[in-house]
C-alpha cells in the first residue's frame, strides 16, 4: 500500500493456538482474499479463533473497523456460541461484522427452509420444534410414497442430514436411513429408535426440518455464490450425499463426489437461476427477514438441487440450504468482489 489504508479488517477462522501464532496473510487459505483487499487499499490481518485464546482475539477485534468471519457452526465437536457472543459485543461497539450472528440465525439455519417454503425455491417442507411433535407427526410423513430428508437446524458437512424412507422389505415400523455425512452407508432401524437418536437435535432451542427428497439429486447440486444481493459465481458438483454407495463400499472411487466446477456469474446455463435469485428470491427473503442490503453477508451461498421439470421441460430449483458461516472454496471472481464490497462498506462507514 502506498497510502494510508481506507480501513482495517480482521479475517476470522477457526484454528489452534499454534496456527494463530504462525499464520500470515500469505500462508493462509485466504491468501487470495488478503491480496484482493490489499489491492483495494484495505489493511487486513488474520484473526484465528480458538477458545483457548478467546480474550486475545477479542482484544484484536476491538482494534479494527470490520470483521469477516469464516467459522462453521459445528467443527471438530466444537460449536461457536462463545464466538457469536463476542461478535455481538464487537458489533455493538460500532464495528462492522459480516456475517452478524443475528443474520446467521435468520439466513444460515435450516429453519429458513420452512419459513421461505412459499418462495419459488420451496418444496413440501415441515417443521418440528419439539421432540414430542417430531415423535407424533414424523411417522405419518415418512409413510408417504416419497422419501423424506430431515435436517438439524444448525450443521455443516452433512452432519444431522438424513434420507429416511419406509423399508419395504423389513419388518413393519422399520425405516431405511442414510446420513449425508461422507462415508455413510444405509441401514435399517426401527423408526422409534431413529427418532430417539434425533432427540439431541432439539438441544439449545434446536428444531428439525423435514423436506421432500428430490429425485434429480444425481443431476448434481448448484452452489450460487452471492456478494450481498448479487451473484458473483456458480459451482456445479455431482454430489454423493444421500445416494447409496456402490457395492464396493463408501470408500470406492465411484462413491466420491465429483469436483466442483466453478463458473462465472455470466455462465449462460445458470442465467435463469441468477435472475430468480437477484430479482425475486433474495428481495423476498430480505423483506421477510427485515434485512437491508448492508446487513447481508459479504459472501454467502445458496445450494440448489434440480426440482421437477416445468410444463415446458425446463429446470426448476429447490433450495436445500444457505451457507453464511464458512463459504469456501469460492470462485476465482469472488475475492475481487469481496474486496470491492468491503471497500464500499468501509467507505460508507467512514463518511457517516
Amino acid at each position: 500500500m502506498t497510502q494510508n489504508p481506507i480501513g482495517k479488517l480482521a479475517l476470522v477462522w477457526r484454528g489452534d493456538p499454534e496456527t494463530r501464532r504462525q499464520v500470515t496473510p500469505k500462508n493462509s487459505r485466504w491468501h487470495k482474499i488478503f491480496a484482493a483487499l490489499a489491492a483495494q487499499n484495505i489493511h487486513a490481518e488474520p484473526a484465528v479463533y480458538c477458545e483457548e485464546l478467546a480474550d486475545e482475539l477479542r482484544a484484536q477485534l476491538l482494534q479494527v473497523d470490520g470483521v469477516l468471519v469464516w467459522v462453521n457452526p459445528i467443527q471438530d465437536g466444537r460449536q461457536r456460541f462463545e464466538l457469536d457472543a463476542m461478535l455481538r459485543e464487537i458489533a455493538s461497539r460500532g464495528i462492522w461484522v459480516s456475517t452478524h450472528p443475528d443474520v446467521t440465525q435468520k439466513m444460515g439455519v435450516k429453519e429458513m427452509l420452512y419459513t421461505t417454503r412459499h418462495f419459488g425455491w420451496g418444496t413440501d417442507t415441515r417443521l418440528y420444534r419439539t421432540f414430542d411433535a417430531f415423535r407424533d407427526e414424523f411417522p405419518d410423513s415418512v409413510q408417504s410414497a416419497s422419501p423424506r430428508v430431515i435436517k438439524q437446524n444448525r450443521g455443516n458437512g452433512g452432519q444431522g442430514v438424513w434420507k429416511v424412507e419406509a423399508a419395504s422389505t423389513a419388518a413393519p415400523g422399520t425405516v431405511s436411513i442414510l446420513e449425508a455425512l461422507r462415508g455413510s452407508v444405509p441401514r435399517n432401524v426401527a423408526l422409534d429408535e431413529f427418532m430417539s437418536e434425533c432427540r439431541a437435535y432439539f438441544a439449545d432451542s434446536g428444531c428439525i426440518i423435514d423436506q421432500l427428497f428430490q429425485p434429480r439429486l444425481p443431476d448434481g447440486m448448484i452452489r450460487c455464490y452471492m456478494g450481498l444481493d448479487k451473484v458473483v459465481g456458480f459451482g456445479h458438483q455431482f454430489i454423493k450425499a444421500l445416494i447409496p454407495p456402490p457395492p464396493e463400499g463408501p470408500d470406492a472411487p465411484s462413491a466420491q463426489p465429483g469436483p466442483r466446477i466453478m463458473h462465472p456469474a455470466t455462465a449462460p446455463e445458470f442465467q435463469t437461476l441468477r435472475l430468480k435469485m437477484e430479482n425475486e428470491w433474495v428481495p423476498q427473503m430480505m423483506q421477510l427477514f427485515g434485512l437491508h442490503r448492508d446487513a447481508l453477508p459479504i459472501i454467502w451461498d445458496a445450494d440448489f438441487l434440480y426440482g421437477p421439470r416445468d410444463a415446458a421441460g425446463g429446470d426448476t430449483y429447490v433450495l436445500c440450504e444457505i451457507n453464511v458461516s464458512s463459504v469456501i472454496p469460492i470462485p476465482e471472481q469472488a475475492p475481487a468482489a469481496i474486496a470491492h464490497l468491503a471497500k464500499e462498506r468501509l467507505s460508507s462507514h467512514r463518511s457517516i
